[in-house]
Formats: structure tokens, sequence, C-alpha cells
């Protein structure tokens, strides 16, 4: 149903500008990440794009700076999986960026083999949440200085097949690669949900999304019969550009300033799971995540 509503629906559009905006994009070296920088270079942001590997990233500067025409464009190393590199990457961006007015933690790992961060998190939950929850906490100062201005968590639908497994964050007990997966998707809405709370009044807003399903190179970790249903589904499912409109929507749509905190699919508020609305669970997801990765956020 909603394929269809939203095959009837016209496409999002806005003429918005970032003229005088930096944003800061994580894993825009390919994919939605690629295209969402494209559009806010486009928009003439300043655009950072925070990438694992350089050689990767310089390309998509080059590319980026093409397809927009907009020369501000940088890269810069960030491993998400290392908290080492999340705080020297941190201080640059304070040290150098007098402004940070949007930023999109949009680099993922997805159902991948089991394997543990730097710092000993389970890849997903390490890299989709943990990584991002620190980066932005890193960062929120300059953001909040930068106001108004807006936090992009990039989740999925995933989120909706996900628990939180308090006891248990890192799967150590047992692990299943899509459940994992879930688990670090909803706790990006979680995130999201208690951010916006810790936000009211700053002028700094934070919005959670679902892209649609991406034909992206998240897909090379699926099995083979998995990899054959994606073929089989593909006609339904978006190319990078279309995967990356929700994620503007979040970015530069004008009528967001006074929302907060929600959760969007199609550029369009969405519903997400009961389980990315508990508050409860969002507190407890939050003490554990500032306990695990010791910083202490007021």
């Amino acid at each position: 149903m909603q394929y269809l509503r939203n095959l009837f629906r016209a496409a999002w559009t806005s003429d918005a500008t970032l003229d005088g905006k930096t944003a800061l994009i994580t894993g825009a070296n390919t994919g939605i990440g690629k295209e969402t920088a494209i559009d806010l270079a486009k928009r003439g942001a300043k655009v950072i794009i925070a990438c694992r590997d350089m050689e990767k990233a310089q390309a998509a500067v080059k590319e980026i700076i093409e397809s927009s025409g907009n020369n501000n464009v940088v890269c810069m190393k960030l491993d998400l999986s290392d908290s080492k590199s999340i705080r020297e990457f941190a201080e640059a961006i304070n040290r150098d960026e007098p402004k940070l007015n949007i930023l999109i933690n949009n680099a993922g790992v997805m159902v991948c083999p089991f394997g543990k961060t730097a710092d000993g998190f389970e890849m997903q939950i390490g890299v989709n949440h943990m990584g991002h929850f620190l980066l932005t906490y890193l960062l929120i100062d300059l953001i909040k200085r930068s106001a108004p201005a807006r936090i992009i968590n990039v989740s999925s639908m995933a989120h909706a097949w996900g628990s939180i497994n308090l006891e248990d964050i890192n799967s150590e007990k047992s692990y299943n690669k899509k459940k994992a997966y879930a688990q670090s998707k909803l706790a990006n809405v979680l995130f999201t949900h208690s951010l916006a709370k810790k936000l009211e009044g700053t002028g700094v807003t934070a919005y959670s999304l679902h892209p649609g399903v991406v034909q992206t190179d998240l897909w090379r970790h699926l099995s083979y019969p998995e990899q054959f249903i994606m073929k089989i589904v593909s006609p339904f499912t978006k190319n990078s550009l279309q995967g990356a409109q929700t994620t503007i929507y979040c970015a530069v749509e004008p009528s967001l300033d006074k929302e907060s905190g929600g959760y969007y699919s199609d550029c369009a508020p969405a519903s997400c799971s009961a389980a990315g609305k508990d508050d409860d669970l969002a507190q407890k997801l939050w003490e554990l995540s500032c306990r695990m990765l010791s910083v202490s956020w007021e």
C-alpha cells in the first residue's frame, strides 16, 4: 500500500538554499551519503565528508565538486569503529570549523559476520549507534553554537523488527546478524528520540529516517539466496539518488524547523515501532551508551 501511495504522490522538491552553512556527512564516499553530499553542495553548503577510506573519499570529493559546481567540499578521515579516531576527528572539527549546521549520521554496516570494534563493541551496534552517539556528543557544543542546526540519524524500517538487549548489547551470548542490525537501527531511532528532548529550546532539532530499500554496497554481506531475492524485488527498490531524498528532506525542509524527534520515510512523517517511542527504553539505552563510552552528557 505504502509503495502504491508513493507511486502517485508528487516527488518532494525544495529550492531551499544553504549558503553560508556547513554540513558534515559520515560515510559519504558512496551511495545515499554521496548523493546527499551532492545535493547539499548544490544548495551552497560547505560539505565535509567523513570516511574511513581516504582514497575513495578523495575520488568522491572530486565527483561531488564536479556534480554540484561547488568547490567547498572536503574529506576527512573518520573510522566509526574506533573511538580514538572519532575523538581525533571531532577535535579537528571543533578546532577548525567555526560552525556546524547540519550533522548527518549516515555511515553504517549491515548484517555483517560477528566482529568487534576497536573498543570491543559488536560491529553493528558499535558503528551504527555507539560511533555516532560519541561523534554527536563531541560535536554538540559546536552544533548548539551554530543553531538553528539539525542532526539527522539514518535508520531503517528494520528498526521495527529490533529489540534492545540491555543485558547483552554486544550480542556476545548469541549472535544473529539480522537481529544485531535491527537492534542498531532501533538504537538510532531511540537516540533521536532522547536527543530531541535533551535539545529542547536550543534551536537544534533531531530526526531519524528510513531511506527506503536502496540498492547499495551494504548488501554485500547478504547470503546468495538473499541476494537473489533482492534481485527479484529490485524493480521496487530505490537507487541511491532516490534513497537520499528523505535525508535531504530532513536536512533542508523549512517546515521541519518546529519539529524534532520524529521518524520519516519517503519525505514525510512515518510511524516508527512502539519500541522506538518507548521513553523508558530510550533513557536506559542513553545511560548504557554513556557508561560504555565513558562520557557524561548533561
